[in-house]
């Protein structure tokens, strides 16, 4: 049996990722996933956060997505998120900002605001501030 497989990240706008991996992590709304090769089949939703690739080589990636779905194959794991980027690529102090912002919004009680949405920004600032401490706690 191979202890490698293909991976691909692609979001709506354009591939984030492609090649040869031994190990993938991430979060599905069930909870954390561990793919290496020979896992059973399966097709799951994802929860926004960090994705972990580990290729051939044993070097590691992190990933953000947004949420999306996980399918895993006999030979290959297709990750469909809404929004991708490299972990690298994302702005701590913006998503601090944004976070920030939607909790002071919740907390004025005088302004009209639709919670559901500020709901949605905190949440998606915390899944991406999750995957740059994941990054930082992979390089330490």
């Amino acid at each position: 049996m191979a202890n490698s497989f293909q991976c691909d990240i692609v979001s709506v706008e354009t591939a984030i990722f492609s090649g040869k991996v031994s190990q993938v992590v991430a979060t599905g709304i069930e909870g954390e996933l561990g793919i290496r090769a020979g896992h059973e089949p399966l097709l799951t939703l994802l929860a926004p956060g960090p994705v972990q690739v580990t290729r051939e080589g044993g070097q590691e990636e992190v990933f953000y997505v947004s949420g999306g779905f996980l399918e895993i194959q006999p030979d290959m794991v297709s990750i469909l998120a809404d929004t991708a980027a490299r972990a690298r690529d994302l702005d701590e102090a913006a998503a601090q900002h944004v976070r920030d912002e939607a909790q002071r919004a919740i907390g004025n009680k005088k302004a009209e605001l639709d919670y559901s949405s500020a709901l949605a920004d905190i949440a998606e600032a915390n899944a991406r501030l999750r995957t740059l401490n994941e990054l930082k706690r992979r390089k330490s």
